[in-house]
């Protein structure tokens, strides 16, 4: 494999998806789509690891335009989506993957290749606490208040009365959403009794989720195969029993463990919430 950038890269950059010990069989390679601006996806070997990369423009890529187009939400979807693309393709039959940071560039092959030597020995020992497990994206909201029912009499109506009202009312407030908090404790406390590990994503505001009642906890979990069935189980349960009425429970996944997959001491981060860049001589 030649050292040194081809296409678009001869006057651009190398885009970095993912590390993996053994590279996608070619067929699979030749299938598999990056970012549409850019070239084939490629393999880079070093240190005993491999390094999925894409040729990409600069003109496109480079910090500026990169802080021009992920300003844009359908921007950054779209480059979330072609970042997604390549570690999915670095991690398929089953391969253990360390997905980058969104948006992880080099000037050329040589300074992609140093920057994975160097951490070798962290990037193999990650590469093994992720083999055979997989991520669960588990996010639990507030249970929907119960409609108020019953009409009002005359007596209730005056200034005392409503007074009165208004502050029974915020009393349950603050009591349901203790319980609701409490509740969603439970259900974090039950899953990770079957996770090696597990993580809180701060929770979505109410504008992204679309609910009107507060996202309490985002959670993601790192799920050994051997414990899938159970972890699936338990989570079967928790969304459709309900054993906790006062939250409502749902879950994606498995995952390719992103939430679990450290780079370069950048913290754990939900890709789409990403929009982080970096260029490396």
């Amino acid at each position: 494999m030649s050292g040194h950038p081809t296409g678009p890269a001869d006057a651009g950059l190398v885009y970095a998806f993912a590390v993996t010990r053994t590279p996608p069989d070619a067929a699979g390679l030749a299938a598999a789509t990056g970012h549409e601006e850019g070239g084939p996806l490629r393999v880079l070997r070093t240190a005993g690891l491999c390094l999925l990369v894409q040729d990409v423009p600069a003109a496109l890529f480079d910090d500026e335009a990169l802080a021009e187009r992920l300003g844009r939400p359908e921007d950054l979807e779209r480059c979330a989506r072609a970042h997604h693309r390549g570690v999915e393709a670095a991690g398929g039959r089953g391969r253990s993957v360390v997905p980058l940071p969104l948006a992880t560039l080099y000037r050329g092959d040589g300074s992609a290749r140093q920057a994975v030597a160097s951490r070798a020995a962290a990037l193999g020992a990650l590469l093994d606490r992720l083999q055979d497990r997989t991520e669960w994206a588990v996010k639990v909201h507030a249970a929907e208040p119960a409609p108020r029912t019953g009409p009002r009499t005359g007596a209730d109506t005056g200034g005392r009365a409503y007074l009165s009202r208004a502050s029974a009312r915020r009393r349950e407030g603050r009591d349901a959403h203790a319980r609701a908090l409490a509740e969603a404790e439970a259900v974090d406390a039950e899953l990770r009794r079957y996770a090696v590990a597990a993580t809180r994503h701060r929770p979505q505001s109410e504008r992204l989720t679309g609910r009107r009642t507060p996202q309490l906890l985002n959670c993601a979990y790192l799920v050994e195969d051997a414990e899938s069935a159970a972890f699936t189980r338990t989570l079967a349960g928790l969304t459709t029993d309900r054993p906790y009425p006062a939250v409502e429970v749902s879950a994606s996944g498995p995952w390719i463990p992103y939430s679990f997959a450290r780079w370069d001491g950048e913290p754990d981060r939900d890709l789409r919430e990403h929009t982080g860049r970096e260029v490396r001589s």
